[in-house]
């Protein structure tokens, strides 16, 4: 897919922060939806990611289904989408995914009066714009896609429903046992994310068509082992005197912040600096031919966007399911684990007892970092959208004071796996590695999906 716009202007992106309401659609509406919801139900990474690729290909296939031209996702056209509002087909699709996970029948707090005032809200809007024979295509257009992209994903569904047997690890130097985790003293949990594992990709062939080849992590007698353990036991550790504070700030930054939240909250923020670009421009002609070219422009576009906010979330999806097969392939141990118990007989390294990271230790294998695996397949397809070297700036709303600024998406994604070296909770060769297998599941989706058809 080739490049289509660089981004001239330093973008702003505040997480969790709406869409101006000139630029908002109801493609780009929802999105936000989707991950407010996902932040009321305290979701962790993998389940709202997983969820925002439900939603995003569902708004997908429904959008394209109107007037097909891109291959689908999943679901071919239903009848029901033949002459339907694309914008109705859009908040329905939406609507439908985000009621079965977060509705009346979900495990956390129920959401459905909030999604039903919200859908209220969207259809009233549609209505000034769209005539009511083609909303109600629109609707039942929704529903079909949303259903069936449902009943395919009803098998990750149960592994996120049932809990997933205990896995604590074992004590094989190298190999990952349950760390101590800071939010509950003395305690050790046992490993996160085994959903995962055997999860159907979105695009990508298989589980493992990217995973690293054997030997995966370095030997822990080479001089690569010994080069990662230095750096992190270093720069990682909670009272180290080498870290910066803007290093700190790095650190804290990427691994209190979502990765799938994150990326969306800059793809959405560099529609809307694109959306505001197209719309300043000069317009001639009546009021009709005004009139009805703006509401061209703004169905292409939210199409459009769907693309866009689609290739984004699936391919972060396989990116994570890609990342997590390794993981269990491998079992390599964390540093707070590696540093405490290292080999007193490697002359290259040294242990210490005592090591703390800065930051409270993921429950899951160090080798390879999940952030570098989503931020890779996330930083590919939106420097293929919106160019490489697209300045912009990220601040959070869950750390006053923080906002991280960047020259192009590769500076980004270095900073992605700098700060969890920073945080101490990763090894380099965990972050290259991973940021490699983002890298290469972002292009495959891009290279084999969403193929023009006219």
């Amino acid at each position: 897919m080739k490049k289509m716009w660089q981004c001239g202007l330093m973008v702003l992106v505040v997480m969790v922060a709406a869409v101006s309401a000139r630029a908002a659609d109801e493609v780009t509406d929802w999105n936000e939806a989707a991950f407010r919801a996902a932040l009321v139900a305290a979701a962790s990474p993998l389940n709202s990611g997983r969820v925002a690729a439900m939603v995003q290909t569902a708004v997908f296939d429904a959008v394209n289904g109107v007037d097909r031209r891109y291959t689908p996702i999943h679901v071919a056209p239903p009848p029901s989408c033949a002459g339907a509002s694309r914008r109705a087909a859009a908040v329905q699709a939406a609507y439908v995914i985000l009621s079965k996970v977060y509705g009346a029948t979900a495990t956390a707090a129920n959401q459905q009066p909030t999604l039903d005032a919200r859908l209220t809200a969207s259809l009233a809007a549609i209505k000034a714009r769209d005539n009511p024979a083609s909303i109600a295509k629109g609707l039942a257009c929704g529903q079909d896609v949303a259903d069936a992209i449902w009943t395919w994903r009803s098998a990750d569904a149960d592994g996120f429903n049932t809990p997933q047997p205990p896995f604590f690890g074992n004590n094989v130097p190298g190999e990952w046992r349950s760390t101590p985790t800071d939010p509950y003293p003395g305690t050790s949990l046992p490993m996160a994310g085994r959903q995962y594992v055997a999860m159907t990709p979105w695009a990508i062939e298989s589980p493992f068509q990217f995973r690293p080849a054997p030997p995966g992590p370095p030997d822990l007698n080479g001089v690569q082992y010994a080069r990662d353990f230095n750096e992190t036991k270093t720069m990682g550790s909670r009272t180290s005197a080498f870290r910066t504070a803007d290093q700190t700030n790095a650190a804290w930054f990427w691994a209190t912040g979502t990765a799938p939240l994150l990326w969306n909250q800059v793809a959405l923020s560099l529609i809307e600096a694109r959306s505001g670009d197209r719309d300043d421009d000069g317009e001639r002609g009546d009021r009709w031919q005004r009139e009805s070219g703006r509401d061209r422009d703004e169905q292409n576009r939210l199409l459009e966007n769907a693309r866009i906010l689609a290739t984004l979330n699936i391919s972060m999806a396989d990116a994570a399911i890609g990342c997590w097969d390794a993981k269990w392939e491998y079992r390599f141990w964390r540093p707070i684990t590696a540093i405490r118990e290292a080999d007193p007989a490697n002359p290259r390294i040294a242990r210490d007892p005592g090591w703390t990271p800065l930051f409270a230790t993921p429950a899951h294998q160090d080798y390879p970092s999940g952030h570098s695996c989503v931020s890779g397949a996330a930083t590919t397809v939106l420097a293929d959208e919106f160019g490489e070297r697209t300045r912009f700036s990220v601040t959070s709303d869950l750390i006053l004071g923080v906002s991280r600024s960047f020259r192009s998406f590769s500076d980004a994604l270095e900073e992605v796996k700098n700060a969890r070296i920073f945080a101490g909770i990763h090894f380099r060769t965990a972050c290259d590695d991973g940021t490699k297998i983002g890298l290469a599941v972002g292009r495959y989706v891009l290279d084999h999906n969403f193929q023009r058809l006219r």
